[in-house]
């Protein structure tokens, strides 16, 4: 975002009182203690910035602090006495409870004081700062942070969101404008989801059918599932990938903001992109186009052979390039939702089995998943991979991301293994966040207040075992980047501090009053978000005499809901919603509803038909 275009959004939110009326600082994620003090200091173009050299952030900390603030602060090494500043310390005896990642910040009418052991705390304390900043507007280029006292340090490791480059191509400053939005809320780790049946996005230099063709579909606008396959001479010109380059460039930019990148290369199942490429990887070694989201399970042959050894030379490539371009400890396999008719069709890989002594194709899968692991073992790397990789015997040292529910990472936790968990009913953002009258089309739904009151550790599971939990964009349904973010936020606020906050930090009914304040923070960063929560959601049932009853809500408290039942728009002086669900009468042609605060309109307006809310109803 350009500075004048901070500056424009920074001058609006000094006319937004409600910020100013918090008594307690509206910070996400909650820190771990917080101790308000006596008056304030003031951020101007005079303040300093005392840095130390060896923290190495030099460099970024105008875009951090002062860009996105408008301000111009003065970068230096020493002050005058009696010079304001913000002073950065780097302290490796800086006692507990704070950790590595955590940052003690003390804020006096003198001086702000940022102290870490290292300067991932560091990084932190600085984005708790950039947000007083934007929630403290006195006037242009000047902002009141109340005296505080600040004691943070996140509860889990692993603090993830996942973006899905497959369905969608996604452009490089797209994805560095995503973790620039991560890195402002503590997220640390970037899951890409670079290969999927829809697009195979990271280069590989050995095999470059994998982009020359893999990369590409045949265009298709509509709803997912629903596209009509790819014509006989129809030419595969929507798409994209990322280069090698590209992807250094993306990995220094995410270093430099704490963020470490996970990539996944998801394998046997969806693997259609790469087939595409190279059809002799499927049992079947049929030809077939990259899908453009039209209905293929089961229909053309997704699953890499596990029989045939050209598939683990292949495997062995892409994994080799893989593991010397991103530097952290992980590779994400994938390893779900692969089907098995395709193996249960094919002699060779019946023969296989029978050669092996593998009983079922689950053992088969487990198979794969373990020579997979030993292939990522020499190259330095540990396995990561959905939950089905339980599915015939785990491998030895594979960490589970459990997505269908919890109890994957439950059974891979008694099991020893480390946990990540990313369950669809609370995580999963690509869902409906409001009611689907008001929303873009997807499926299934999964509202803020779900994905804030949960837990990543499942009851019974040593927490010791558990290293975090991840948000995870599927986009099949999410074409492009300001949906993207749409989808993204403030759903991953939710989560951002179910995976930093201690759990008795975590207060819902908190939460929601930093909502807006943070609504501030988001457009002044220029990202788009939803406010589905203020909503009203219809739900519907049949009472015994089959007359239809609708319920009506919002995910955030104390709003009024009023609506009508005559084709008229609802104000306060409709019929207020009392929580009795409504009785829908036979002639009624459709509800409209709507939320209001204080008297003021503040939700979209719902309009249900009664064909709609018939179908809701069981």
């Amino acid at each position: 975002m350009k500075k004048n275009a901070c500056l424009l959004v920074v001058s609006a939110l000094l006319s937004f009182t409600a910020v100013t009326a918090q008594t307690k600082p509206a910070i996400v994620p909650e820190p771990v203690s917080i101790v308000e003090g006596k008056g304030a200091f003031i951020v101007n173009d005079h303040t300093a910035l005392i840095i130390p050299r060896s923290a190495g952030l030099d460099g970024y900390i105008r875009e951090w602090i002062g860009d996105i603030a408008g301000l111009n602060l003065q970068v230096k090494t020493a002050v005058a006495s009696g010079e304001q500043a913000i002073r950065l310390v780097l302290d490796p005896a800086l006692p507990e409870p704070v950790h590595d990642e955590g940052y003690r910040l003390s804020v006096t009418a003198q001086e702000i004081n940022v102290k870490a052991r290292k300067t991932a705390g560091l990084f932190y304390g600085l984005q708790t700062l950039r947000q007083l900043l934007l929630l403290s507007p006195e006037q242009e280029h000047q902002y009141r942070v109340p005296a505080m006292e600040v004691v943070d340090y996140p509860r889990f490791k692993w603090r993830g969101l996942m973006l899905d480059v497959s369905r969608h191509f996604f452009p490089k400053e797209f994805v560095k404008k995503y973790i620039d939005d991560m890195a402002r809320y503590k997220f640390n780790v970037f899951h890409w989801h670079l290969t999927d049946d829809q697009g195979w996005r990271i280069e590989i230099k050995a095999l470059p059918r994998l982009t020359e063709v893999g990369a590409w579909r045949v265009p298709r606008t509509g709803q997912w599932w629903s596209f009509d396959p790819p014509g006989a001479n129809e030419k595969p010109s929507y798409g994209g990938y990322y280069s090698q380059q590209d992807i250094k460039d993306i990995i220094a930019y995410a270093a430099e903001r704490n963020i470490t990148i996970v990539p996944e290369i998801d394998v046997p199942g969806h693997s259609l992109a790469a087939i595409a490429a190279y059809p002799y990887l499927s049992a079947t070694g049929y030809i077939y186009p990259v899908n453009p989201g039209s209905k293929f399970y089961n229909i053309d042959d997704n699953t890499l052979n596990p029989a045939d050894e050209r598939v683990y030379s292949f495997l062995d490539k892409v994994f080799t390039e893989v593991a010397a371009l991103f530097p952290g400890a992980y590779i994400h396999i994938g390893g779900d939702e692969c089907t098995k008719l395709f193996w249960q069709r094919s002699a060779m890989v019946q023969d296989f089995m029978k050669q092996q002594g593998i009983k079922t194709e689950h053992g088969l899968q487990s198979y794969f998943i373990k020579r997979v692991e030993k292939i990522l073992k020499k190259k330095g790397k540990k396995l990561i991979g959905w939950d089905e990789i339980l599915e015939g015997g785990l491998a030895p040292e594979a960490t589970v991301m459990s997505w269908r529910g919890t109890q994957g990472g439950i059974e891979a936790a008694k099991q020893g293994h480390q946990v990540i968990l990313t369950p669809n009913n609370n995580v999963y953002l690509d869902l409906y966040q409001g009611d689907p009258l008001l929303e873009s089309d997807t499926y299934s739904m999964l509202r803020l207040k779900t994905s804030y009151q949960w837990s990543p550790v499942p009851q019974g599971v040593d927490e010791a075992l558990v290293l975090g939990g991840q948000g995870n964009l599927w986009t099949e349904s999410v074409p492009g980047g300001r949906h993207a973010e749409y989808m993204t936020w403030p759903r991953s606020l939710a989560l951002a501090e179910v995976f930093w906050s201690p759990q008795n930090k975590q207060n819902w009914t908190r939460f929601q009053q930093k909502l807006e304040p943070q609504f501030n923070v988001l457009d002044a960063a220029g990202i788009r978000y939803s406010r589905a929560a203020f909503d009203v959601l219809a739900t519907a049932k049949h009472d015994g005499e089959k007359q239809l009853l609708v319920s009506l809500g919002t995910d955030i408290d104390s709003l009024d809901i009023y609506y009508t039942l005559d084709n008229t728009n609802p104000d306060t002086a409709a019929a207020r919603y009392n929580g009795t669900p409504i009785i829908i009468p036979k002639s009624c042609f459709q509800l409209r509803a709507q939320s209001f605060q204080k008297g003021r309109a503040i939700g979209q307006l719902l309009i249900a038909p009664r064909e709609t809310l018939e179908k809701r109803a069981p």
